[in-house]
C-alpha cells in the first residue's frame, strides 16, 4: 500500500470530522449570508483546491442562483491591482494555508470590504488568520505528494457551505452519509481501466458542470503520479477542438452524474465511440463494459465526491503499473508556495 492510498483510505473518516467540527460555523455563515446575501462569490485557490473551488462555482451557481468567478492570484500578488469587492463573498481553499499569492489575495479581498471565508488543512498557517471565517478542513496530515483527502474534504467542505446558506436539509441530510458512501466507493472496482490508460501516451479525461471539476482533478492526478499527460475538458468543449485528437483506441475517462447535463454527455460518448475512441464512462450504477460503478441513490454532487475516491485507487495502481512511484512524483513537492 502506499502512501497515496493510505491518504485515500482516511477520507471517510476526515470528512465526518470535518462536518461534525464545523457544523455550528457553517450554519453561523448561513445565516449571516442570508441576512446580508453578497450579489457574487469569489473563489481563489490553486492546484486541487483550484478544483474545488470550480466545484463550489458550479453548486453555488446551480443551487443557489449567486454568480461565481475564480479570482487570479496574481492579480493581487504580482500586479498589486485593487479589485471592488466589497458585499461579495471571497472563498479561498488551501491545504498549507503558507502560498503568498494565496495569503495576499484573501488580504486584499478582505480590505476591499468582502467577507472572505477561508477553507485550509493547516489551522496553524498564515492564510487561516486571514479574513474574517476560518472553516479547517480537519484531514489531517497527507503523506503523498499527490493531494486525495484534503481535495475531498474541500469538497465535502464546499457543500456544508451551500447547505446551510441554502437551507438545504435534504443535501444536509445527504452529507451526513457521505463517509459512509465514501467507503463503498473505495471498495469498487475501476481496474478495468488499469491496463488502457497505464499504456496510454496521452487521454483526455471529460466532465459536464460539476462534473468538469472532478475531471481537471482527475488529469492532474494522472499528470502527477504517472507522468501521463492527460487532458481535462468540458464535455460542452470537446467539439470546439479536442475531438480531432481521437482516433482508433484514444483513451478517455469520462464522469457522468444524473442530473440535467447527462444526455448530452451520454450523446458525447456514442460520438466518441463511434470515432474509435476507448471510452470509460464512471457514472451511478454497477459495473459494464466501458463502465466504471459509482455508488447509486444519493444526490449528484455527492456521486461525484464518491467518484474521485474511487478514482484516486485506479490512478495510484496505473502509476504502478507505469513504474512510477505515485507518492514521489519527478520535480513536485508538498508544499507550493507560488508569488
Amino acid at each position: 500500500m502506499t502512501k497515496m492510498t493510505e491518504d485515500a483510505r482516511e477520507a471517510p473518516d476526515a470528512v465526518a470530522r470535518m462536518l461534525s467540527a464545523n457544523a455550528a460555523d457553517c450554519a453561523a455563515l448561513g445565516k449571516r449570508l442570508r441576512g446580508a446575501p453578497p450579489p457574487l462569490v469569489i473563489t481563489c485557490a490553486r492546484g486541487s483546491s483550484d478544483h474545488a473551488a470550480t466545484f463550489a462555482k458550479y453548486l453555488i451557481e446551480t443551487r443557489l442562483g449567486v454568480p461565481t468567478m475564480s479570482f487570479a492570484p496574481s492579480v493581487a500578488s504580482i500586479y498589486g491591482a485593487r479589485l471592488k469587492m466589497a458585499g461579495a463573498l471571497f472563498i479561498a481553499i488551501s491545504q498549507s494555508g503558507r502560498s503568498p499569492d494565496l495569503i495576499a489575495s484573501a488580504q486584499a479581498a478582505c480590505d476591499a470590504g468582502a467577507l472572505v471565508v477561508t477553507i485550509v488543512n493547516a489551522e496553524e498557517s498564515p492564510l487561516a488568520r486571514v479574513g474574517q471565517i476560518c472553516l479547517p478542513l480537519h484531514a489531517g496530515r497527507e503523506r503523498s505528494v499527490a493531494a486525495t483527502k484534503s481535495f475531498i474534504v474541500s469538497l465535502a467542505a464546499v457543500l456544508q457551505i451551500a447547505a446551510h446558506w441554502g437551507e438545504r436539509k435534504e443535501l444536509a441530510a445527504a452529507l451526513d452519509g457521505l463517509p459512509g458512501n465514501l467507503g463503498a466507493a473505495a471498495a469498487l472496482d475501476w481496474s478495468p481501466a488499469e491496463n488502457t490508460f497505464a499504456k496510454a501516451d496521452g487521454m483526455l479525461v471529460i466532465g459536464r458542470g460539476l462534473g468538469f471539476a472532478i475531471a481537471q482533478e482527475a488529469a492532474l492526478k494522472l499528470k502527477e503520479t504517472s507522468v501521463l499527460h492527460a487532458e481535462p475538458f468540458s464535455a460542452a468543449e470537446v467539439e470546439h477542438g479536442p475531438m480531432a485528437l481521437v482516433r482508433e483506441g484514444f483513451p478517455i475517462l469520462v464522469f457522468s452524474q444524473q442530473d440535467e447535463t447527462r444526455a448530452g454527455v451520454q450523446d458525447l460518448v456514442s460520438n466518441l465511440r463511434g470515432k474509435g475512441g476507448r471510452v470509460f464512462v464512471a457514472e451511478q450504477g454497477p459495473a459494464a463494459p466501458g463502465r466504471l460503478p459509482a455508488v447509486t441513490g444519493i444526490d449528484p454532487a455527492l456521486a461525484l465526491v464518491t467518484m474521485i475516491q474511487s478514482f484516486y485507487f485506479l490512478a495510484n495502481a496505473v502509476a504502478l503499473a507505469r513504474g512510477r512511484d505515485p507518492d514521489d512524483p519527478p520535480h513536485l513537492r508538498k508544499e507550493t508556495k507560488t508569488l
